[in-house]
């Protein structure tokens, strides 16, 4: 269709007898040139190349404007979510350390100006090498780099299952398990036949130094539950999940000012290695509703290990049943 218009165009041009016609035809072909792209200028294979770019690996030139080398290989990387978590996974098994720095990961997570992201992921080798054994490591949207990430792992595992075809451990059930290593210890994901991941994600640390917070603890075995943090009337509990969390419950989460609140409550000096904060409403003893200010990611969609610990806060305090439902906005 391009070419015929140009075509059209240039028989509009072989008719003109006037001078201005055959100016504004020939202006006509320019712009229309312009609009499609040079389609009638360019040769097919370079053609191929430009409508094919956005799946194509980011490039070290790219990488370069990044803030990285530009002689380094390019990166190819997939786009995960987790109830609308997202991170940028990359594939690094011939690797022991991630393949770009922590603020090339950073500017990769930019949303205007990068693939953008709340973190990247890397699968590297495991290093005990045992079999579908790998190892976690995440790199925030601030450069900074968490223990864990519940909704990183689910993505991870699909990661390995899917997209790199990697059997995992087979189950008598039809599910496949992986041995992850991570900041905050060995982790299992289990690809589920019916398309989800479930991970078992293990005890929660419930003393406030090993939290680790500087709260007083005001329950057996040195708990801090629903202690004043001495900000806006809000009260916490700490819980570790692997990484800090600091749970709060109030009457209305839809009321809560994250974007305020939120950078508040992370860089809190009663919380050294700062800290998770989830906002959580009652709903009933089986219904909890949540919004969440990720450490080194801010305001996110949803947080794993922040849905576990509101679960264990609640169950700790009597809010709710051990077993309930966690509403999250993604």
């Amino acid at each position: 269709s391009c070419k015929l218009a140009c075509l059209l165009a240039l028989t509009r041009i072989w008719r003109s007898l006037h001078l201005r016609k055959m100016v504004a035809a020939l202006l006509w072909v320019v712009v229309f040139a312009f609009a499609e792209g040079f389609c009638f200028f360019t040769p097919p294979t370079q053609r191929r190349r430009r409508s094919q770019s956005r799946s194509q690996p980011l490039s070290a030139s790219t990488l370069a404007m990044m803030g990285g080398d530009s002689s380094s290989s390019s990166i190819t990387f997939s786009k995960y979510q987790g109830l609308g978590n997202d991170f940028i996974l990359v594939d690094a098994r011939e690797s022991a350390e991630p393949t770009m720095t922590a603020e090339q990961a950073a500017r990769l997570c930019d949303r205007n100006f990068g693939v953008g992201g709340d973190g990247v992921i890397f699968v590297l080798a495991a290093e005990n090498g045992a079999e579908n054994s790998f190892k976690m490591r995440i790199i925030n949207s601030d450069a900074s780099e968490p223990e864990m990430c519940g909704n990183g792992i689910r993505c991870l595992s699909q990661f390995l299952g899917k997209e790199l075809g990697v059997r995992g451990t087979a189950e008598n059930d039809g599910s496949e398990l992986y041995r992850i290593e991570t900041g905050a210890g060995v982790m299992i994901p289990k690809n589920l036949p019916d398309g989800r991941v479930a991970v078992d994600m293990g005890e929660p640390e419930l003393r406030g130094p090993q939290v680790p917070t500087t709260l007083e603890p005001n329950g057996p075995d040195e708990r801090v539950i629903d202690v004043d943090l001495g900000l806006q009337d809000l009260k916490v509990t700490a819980v570790s999940m692997g990484n800090p969390h600091a749970i709060a419950f109030v009457d209305d989460v839809d009321s809560i000012d994250l974007n305020h609140i939120g950078p508040q409550c992370e860089h809190h000096p009663a919380f050294p290695a700062r800290v998770n904060t989830e906002f959580v409403q009652v709903i009933d003893r089986k219904t909890l509703k949540m919004v969440v200010w990720e450490r080194g990611a801010g305001a996110t969609k949803a947080c794993g290990t922040g849905a576990c610990a509101v679960a264990v806060a609640a169950a700790l305090t009597d809010r709710a049943d051990r077993i309930c439902t966690v509403q999250l906005p993604g």
